[in-house]
């Protein structure tokens, strides 16, 4: 089959997958770029690669493009099932679309997280009341850029925030409380951002209160707020290189990679106050941040172009077994 590139991104961020796109095109790899946005496809088209890389992101609806999620979701099962080899496919983006399910993977892999209910209508978790040990994180189960990410502190406080704001529930009418762990503000949280399976480099993010920890400079610069920042008064998020990572933690990130079939990834997690470390957020877009993989010697857009092009070969070896099979 005759294809118009070796690869194909598919993206809706307008600015996030530029790095990407500018080392593709330095070390020459014929890409082509599928923008999420206003797109449209047939079940008789010929696919444009034989290699696709997902980028799309569960934020889309944060800047008026909710309506990528679903279209990302159906192009890559649609390649899928034709057998087309997609990174970060249609499991990972549904695992990274749904908090419940990361909790639900987190329980699985018997990873320390933090218990969470899920709820489509605060009558019905007033019923559980009594489990409930406020304060509670509430969050989308579809998540993006920290928005609508709040502290309760009781269930009054819940019912009043629903009731005078109905579209907190968007995009997809699910919500849920997640068990809230103090932490030092001084050491932040940690995230870890995997390729192909192994650590790639951990860095420490300090919030400063604020909930979107988007590691892009795009979102979160050094200074001020980025363009896809939630409003806050809060000074800006602050992102160190964190070179001892504890293994255990490596060890349950590259757990959770393979058991999410996430490709690139970036995993989240918190050291509460008995020493615990308390994984709580699964990106299967991972947003990489240059000056950190600088400290460590080496451009990570680099890195991820070294990985797409060793799993080219792959897909090409497997496509020339199948053809003399």
């Amino acid at each position: 089959m005759a294809y118009r590139a070796d690869i194909a991104v598919l993206y809706e961020h307008p600015e996030w997958q530029k790095p990407l796109f500018a080392a593709l095109e330095r070390r020459g790899v014929r890409y082509a770029s599928v923008d999420l946005k206003h797109a449209a496809f047939s079940s008789d088209d010929v696919p444009l690669a034989p290699l696709y890389f997902n980028q799309a992101s569960p934020s889309a609806y944060v800047r008026g493009s909710t309506r990528a999620v679903p279209y990302a979701l159906a192009y890559m099962r649609a390649l899928e099932i034709r057998g087309v080899r997609v990174l970060n496919g249609s499991a990972a983006f549904s695992l990274e679309l749904s908090k419940t399910a990361q909790a639900a993977l987190l329980r699985e892999l018997d990873i320390p997280a933090p218990r969470t209910w899920t709820f489509n209508d605060a009558a019905a978790l007033r019923a559980r009341a009594t489990e409930l040990p406020f304060p509670l994180l509430l969050k989308p189960e579809q998540g993006g850029s920290g928005a609508r990410i709040q502290l309760i502190e009781r269930f009054a406080q819940l019912e009043k925030l629903l009731a005078a704001q109905p579209d907190y529930w968007a995009p997809d009418n699910l919500l849920l409380l997640q068990e809230y762990f103090p932490t030092d503000p001084e050491r932040g949280i940690v995230r870890m951002e995997f390729l192909g399976g192994e650590l790639l480099y951990a860095m420490r993010v300090i919030s400063h209160g604020r909930f979107n920890l988007c590691p892009s400079p795009v979102c979160n610069p050094d200074d001020g707020d980025g363009v896809c920042e939630v409003p806050s008064a809060a000074p800006p998020v602050e992102f160190y290189a964190y070179r001892d990572v504890p293994a255990q933690a490596v060890q349950w990130g590259k757990r959770i990679a393979a058991a999410g079939k996430l490709d690139v990834c970036g995993i989240e997690y918190l050291e509460a106050a008995d020493g615990r470390l308390i994984f709580y957020d699964i990106n299967a877009n991972s947003n990489l941040r240059p000056s950190i993989a600088q400290e460590f010697g080496f451009d990570p857009f680099e890195r991820v172009v070294d990985f797409l092009v060793r799993e080219r070969k792959r897909t090409h070896a497997a496509e020339d077994e199948t053809a003399f099979a």
